[in-house]
């Protein structure tokens, strides 16, 4: 049990800064004086970063947190917090810890205790999600589906009878081979694909995904997409809706009949830690005790 008062610490302090996802005018102030009071602004991609900086006269150094050096560089950072650093977590676009390694950090810093406070501000996901037409909650938010087609319809049909509004994210060159595995696992439901949110050319496409598809097959993708797609409609008790089928096996099969599916390590052990509510460094470290 940890308790935080996030206004009344004087230790390091982990900020958590959404940034626009296209329109420079979604940058809040409080936000603009955070990143101009902190000690440190970890980026994303300190070049794209840079021209936010650079636009509001902000003049905090800057350091890079991202996918390849979030090992080394996220000790580091954890240890300058430790000090009693104040160092604020940015993202290429939106609210960090969504999609990107900021997850890491911020979970550390919780664990050793660092007060960590979000400062909000835009998400691709829910920006889509609440313009969609479709029903707003529940929702689960998938990020970006695996890249090879078998993962992603394990993916799909691990979610394919839940009652609720799914939203993922892909890159063009990927948007249609992922569409097509939508409609072979999940049927011809009605979706909202957005590109280029907040942005000059943002784009709308509403429709059954078959629709969707014959759009995009003759007009071409072009920008980072953000799917919404209608949940299931079958009814409660429906013979396809396959609950908690995993109750009787132990954690380690749980995770290893995943692994057999197809399924990366690291994703059997998310999945495993999503079916029975629990953390993932408790399922990460009750696998590895097998070993």
């Amino acid at each position: 049990m940890k308790t935080q008062k996030s206004f009344e610490t004087d230790q390091g302090v982990l900020y958590v800064v959404g940034t626009p996802i296209g329109n420079l005018q979604d940058f809040s102030p409080r936000a603009e004086e955070i990143l101009k009071k902190a000690d440190l602004i970890a980026a994303e991609d300190t070049r794209h970063t840079r021209k936010l900086l650079t636009h509001f006269r902000i003049s905090t150094p800057l350091i890079s947190y991202h996918e390849h050096n979030h090992r080394t560089r996220g000790t580091e950072l954890i240890n300058r917090l430790l000090e009693g650093e104040s160092i604020a977590l940015v993202s290429d676009a939106g609210m960090p810890g969504i999609s990107d390694p900021g997850e890491e950090l911020v979970r550390e810093a919780v664990e050793r205790g660092i007060p960590v406070i979000p400062i909000s501000g835009p998400n691709a996901a829910i920006t889509a999600l609440v313009a969609s037409g479709l029903q707003t909650q529940p929702f689960i938010f998938l990020g970006f589906l695996p890249r090879s087609s078998k993962e992603r319809k394990e993916v799909l049909k691990r979610w394919m009878n839940i009652p609720a509004t799914l939203i993922c994210y892909e890159a063009p060159h990927r948007l249609l081979s992922m569409l097509t595995d939508a409609l072979e696992i999940l049927g011809d439901r009605n979706a909202a694909i957005s590109r280029e949110l907040t942005k000059k050319h943002e784009q709308w496409l509403r429709g059954t995904l078959s629709e969707c598809i014959a759009y995009l097959t003759e007009n071409g993708t072009r920008g980072e997409y953000t799917i919404v797609i209608e949940g299931s409609t079958c009814e409660e008790g429906e013979e396809n809706q396959e609950e908690n089928w995993w109750t009787s096996l132990p954690l380690v099969e749980h995770v290893e009949k995943y692994i057999k599916e197809g399924l990366s390590k690291k994703e059997a052990i998310r999945q495993t830690a999503s079916d029975r509510s629990l953390p993932k460094r408790e399922v990460y470290n009750q696998y590895h005790q097998s070993d």
